[in-house]
């Protein structure tokens, strides 16, 4: 094995068996190898990216919201750098949006910090559709708890959509002139609203600095204030002798047909040679695309149809969060390009289950801020996006100068994250012609909206509209169902207690290989109606810390 780059971790040998292989140095591989390591255990991971340089975000330059459409923009097939894999998308609905990194997408992503509320582990038994999760809100709140502290998450306690828990570890941000707004909006109409929880501290925390409100967010935070998981947790893993190596694409997960197990990851490097890093246990920590695609790779005579997939359930049920949101343009100046970007305010009103709506499940809304000059002009309204009401004209010569100048400081965004449900024909496939530069063939989509998503952010963009208007809006715009808005990649190796309908048993691990574990977001049975970072780090910290309680008990390679 060689040493990871910019001199983080140690060497070691190629040949070298370590306790724990993890592949993707995301939040979930993140949480993992920090708290092995801190418990003794050696541990390798592979990360197909890079350590982000924090002196490449382009958040404190001039030029921020031009790159932001190109060089930073979420979309890999978009953005196309050298470390990114394609993905076919030709027939999927929505654009899954990712970044290949220590840290993963916690690089670009803004720092929402929802976790799934109780309801979003009873579905089958409250709505009578998708699954229940193996275990509960209650099971998983001690581990919430942890990684918020962890985190350094910033907030108001007491929020009444939440049963009650211990403080957030820093004070919320503030809402600002644009979440005032909203919350305007929502008090004249008897609405839900709370200050917004986010994973970007209001005081120093663990290696972060307290938020300067620069609404920069999603291309890299040039203050170090957003909470991504190269700053919070891997210091600590690599104290504790964790070991990274970077620009590593996982191949092959290697299986043991006689014994049963697997032995270790075959990786291909920057320079296109073949390295196999064998491990006792291994941990896989992709997302809801990349995690299926690897097991779909490593085939074997047990498994001719990938790895752990005798049930056939391994990259079927992806679920993508379609999004919809509505614009407000008010009289007043509402310093629309102030942070932080996640969420000012949010709102539970319409997130519970009412059948008279005509769709089952619900949605949490955010308030954002409209963003700079051309944040204002191109996020919701405009025409790159689907079903945007903005007119081609409005973007040439004098008609989009007067465009800016009505939005620009004048505005806020209510974006919607609504519930997806579980849709056995929304799925991961390998490409049979397409290949990342590895040549490893790549990951191909099939996602379609369903009629239930549909009708339940039409209904939602609705009520925003009505939010907006209380308000006193001037002007609103909608859209419905952007594209580019596939943040959460999910469900595609759910747990469950049946091994013929579930890949994982409720510790993420596989329930025909004893010793192969999924600790992202693609063991989730359902994907609730928020962002899932919260939930998908605390998972990881549950199904770790049983690892690590039972290492007597677990069969290893």
């Amino acid at each position: 094995m060689v040493a990871s780059a910019g001199g983080k971790g140690k060497r070691s040998r190629r040949d070298e068996e370590v306790d724990v292989v993890i592949v993707g140095a995301g939040p979930s591989g993140s949480v993992a190898a920090k708290h092995l390591s801190a418990a003794g255990f050696s541990v390798v991971t592979l990360e197909q990216g890079h350590w982000p340089d924090p002196d490449e975000f382009p958040g404190k330059r001039p030029e921020f919201e031009l790159v932001s459409q190109k060089q930073w923009h979420p979309n890999p097939n978009y953005r196309d750098r050298e470390r990114d894999y394609p993905i076919n998308t030709d027939e999927s609905h929505i654009n899954p949006l990712m970044f290949a990194a220590v840290g993963g997408s916690t690089t670009l992503y803004a720092g929402h910090w929802t976790p799934f509320l109780p309801s979003d582990f009873r579905v089958k038994t409250l709505d009578g559709v998708a699954d229940d999760w193996p275990f509960t809100y209650e099971d998983l709140l001690p581990y919430l708890e942890e990684v918020e502290r962890e985190v350094g998450v910033s907030g108001l306690p007491g929020n009444p959509a939440y049963p009650p828990q211990k403080a957030f570890p820093t004070p919320p941000l503030p809402i600002g002139k644009c979440g005032m707004k909203a919350a305007e909006g929502m008090d004249k109409l008897g609405w839900h609203w709370w200050p917004g929880t986010n994973a970007i501290p209001s005081v120093p925390w663990n290696g972060l600095n307290p938020c300067v409100r620069r609404g920069t967010c999603m291309t890299g935070c040039p203050e170090g204030a957003k909470s991504t998981a190269n700053i919070t947790y891997w210091p600590h893993a690599l104290k504790s002798g964790a070991k990274i190596v970077t620009g590593a694409r996982a191949r092959e997960i290697e299986y043991d047909d006689t014994r049963g197990v697997v032995t270790g990851v075959v990786y291909v490097d920057e320079h296109g040679r073949e390295h196999r890093q064998r491990g006792k246990v291994v941990i896989v920590c992709g997302n809801g695309i990349g995690t299926p695609r690897l097991l779909l790779l490593s085939k074997s005579k047990t498994f001719p149809n990938g790895l752990a997939n005798s049930s056939g359930i391994v990259g079927k049920r992806l679920m993508m969060h379609p999004f919809s949101a509505a614009l407000g343009i008010y009289e007043d100046p509402l310093d629309g390009w102030r942070g932080p970007f996640g969420q000012l305010i949010e709102s539970f009103e319409f997130y519970e289950t009412d059948e008279k709506r005509g769709f089952v499940r619900g949605a949490k809304w955010g308030a954002m801020p409209g963003g700079g000059p051309l944040g204002v002009t191109s996020f919701v309204g405009s025409k790159i996006f689907s079903g945007g009401d903005a007119k081609v004209e409005d973007s040439w010569g004098k008609n989009l100068h007067d465009l800016v100048e009505r939005r620009f400081n004048h505005c806020m965004v209510w974006g919607i994250i609504g519930e997806d449900l579980p849709e056995e024909s929304n799925r991961v496939e390998l490409d049979s012609e397409l290949t990342d530069t590895s040549g490893i063939p790549a990951p191909k989509l099939i996602y379609k909206v369903s009629e239930n998503s549909h009708n339940m952010l039409k209904f939602h963009v609705d009520r925003c509209v009505e939010a907006c208007e209380a308000a006193g809006s001037i002007e609103t715009h909608v859209v419905h169902q952007v594209p580019d808005t596939g943040w959460h990649l999910l469900g595609t190796c759910r747990m469950g207690d049946d091994p013929k309908t579930s890949a994982l048993n409720q510790w993420g691990q596989a329930h025909e290989v004893p010793n192969l574990y999924i600790l992202d977001a693609s063991a989730f049975p359902t994907c609730g109606g928020v962002n899932p970072t919260a939930t998908i780090m605390s998972v990881a910290l549950r199904q770790t810390k049983h690892l690590i309680a039972a290492r007597r008990n677990q069969k290893a390679a």
